[in-house]
């Protein structure tokens, strides 16, 4: 039985939030997972934090930036500029546009391989399929395909597969190894929209639309090539869907028109698909709004939703299927995707060489290769060199180190200290002593 949902407390939402920060903490180190949303009409992509429910950036890119997606790695999102015959490459760590790849026709769907050497880019304008090397971000070969809309690619990494819109009634199945046609599967429809696969590569699922009796949801099985199941979907179209990372549920969105289609519009949903038996099993309701795309949490914990009509992003609770937050976004938020990055470390800071002269000093003392009264002489001269330092007095702290140095080798030379004793403080002041220019 479909149930319908409504908006969780607020409270619930701010358990949840706190819940993420003990899991996750708030350490810039730490994995971080963002949520990038096309604004087709402010030429912008939002940055969402998914740990805080919060956009944290937005991005200028090209033209009518129409889909998205992310590199299994998290570091860079690529975005399709419809007019602007482009892609845009976004650094995760910067949150800037690194790199633009030209294309040379107007760009719709985008897919990374598993691996994320490859993107393959829906050319609107053009029958075929742009494969960026996403090492040189340059294009290195062309699949035709004719009516290219949007593409799933499967967990293997070896098979896409394509839709087409209301041009071709089938999806189209690529060899990413091969960039190849395999073949085609037709579907008993008028359009054919978003394809999702699951993720152990069984199925594909297609929204997918008839002008006589309405959306629907393909289910098919991808080791025949054949349909086992038409799911009756509500609204007007289904312009979304995503499969959580267990695959045991898609989310569909349920446009029933809202910026669309005046005159005939419906109310609008998000569906929850059992996909153990192609069933319906909640709905959660977007009243007169526009859902369009869909994107999971890599931990399956939330559903983001774009919402054309209001310039916002929706976050459904998986475990509750419930809105518990509305992110608002630039104008027109189309495609969404997720990925997860670490952060590069902070690169470790050079050791101070006073310090560590100091230290390689008290530890000859603390094994007893030095006298006391030994190491303070050389402690003292140590000081003099930071304090002849610190006072701009250059010349002074290099006769101080050359003073060091030289009392070093004395001890080495009446046995005081072995050779591999006395050389590393001599090493770390002369390495001290080229800094200063002595």
């Amino acid at each position: 039985m479909t149930k319908s949902t409504h908006k969780l407390p607020k409270l619930l939402l701010r358990v949840v939030m706190f819940a993420l920060l003990l899991c996750f903490g708030s350490g810039a180190a730490l994995a971080q997972t963002r949520a990038y949303v096309t604004n087709a009409q402010s030429n912008s992509v939002s940055v969402i934090d998914t740990a805080t429910f919060s956009v944290i950036a937005t991005v200028p890119v090209g033209s009518s930036p129409s889909a998205v997606a992310v590199t299994p790695n998290g570091r860079f999102a690529y975005v399709t500029n419809f007019f602007g015959n482009s892609v845009s490459v976004i650094s995760a760590a910067s949150n800037t546009v690194v790199a633009t790849v030209p294309l040379g026709t107007s760009a719709r769907g985008i897919a990374m391989n598993p691996n994320g050497s490859f993107a393959y880019v829906m050319g609107s304008t053009s029958a075929n399929i742009s494969v960026i090397d996403t090492a040189t971000n340059t294009v290195v070969s062309a699949i035709p395909v004719s009516f290219p809309s949007k593409l799933a690619i499967a967990p293997s990494g070896n098979l896409g597969y394509v839709t087409h819109g209301a041009f071709i009634k089938g999806v189209t199945v690529i060899n990413t190894a091969t960039n190849s046609v395999v073949t085609h599967i037709p579907i008993p429809v008028d359009v054919t929209d978003a394809p999702a696969v699951t993720p152990d590569g069984a199925f594909l699922y297609v929204t997918c639309s008839s002008f006589s009796t309405g959306p629907k949801l393909a289910v098919i099985d991808t080791a025949t090539n054949t349909i086992v199941a038409l799911v009756p979907l509500p609204g007007n179209f289904a312009p979304g869907v995503a499969i959580t990372p267990n695959g045991a549920f898609a989310y569909v969105a349920n446009n029933g028109g809202g910026v669309c289609c005046e005159g005939g519009r419906l109310p609008s949903s998000v569906s929850v698909i059992d996909t153990a038996t192609n069933t319906e099993v909640a709905n959660v309701p977007f009243g007169s709004l526009s859902p369009f795309g869909v994107a999971v949490t890599p931990d399956g914990a939330f559903v983001y939703v774009t919402d054309l009509s209001d310039n916002t992003v929706k976050v459904i609770s998986t475990a509750f299927n419930l809105v518990i937050a509305v992110l608002p976004v630039g104008s027109f938020p189309q495609s969404i995707a997720i990925g997860t990055f670490v952060p590069e470390p902070e690169p470790e800071p050079e050791p101070d060489p006073i310090e560590s002269l100091i230290d390689q000093v008290e530890a000859l003392i603390a094994d007893g290769a030095l006298t006391q009264d030994q190491g303070s002489g050389l402690l003292n001269k140590i000081q003099e060199v930071s304090a002849k330092i610190d006072a701009g007095q250059t010349a002074a702290a290099c006769n101080q180190l050359n003073s060091f140095i030289n009392q070093v080798n004395g001890f080495i030379s009446n046995g005081t200290l072995t050779p591999a004793q006395g050389q590393p403080p001599i090493a770390t002041a002369n390495a001290l002593r080229s800094n200063l220019g002595c």
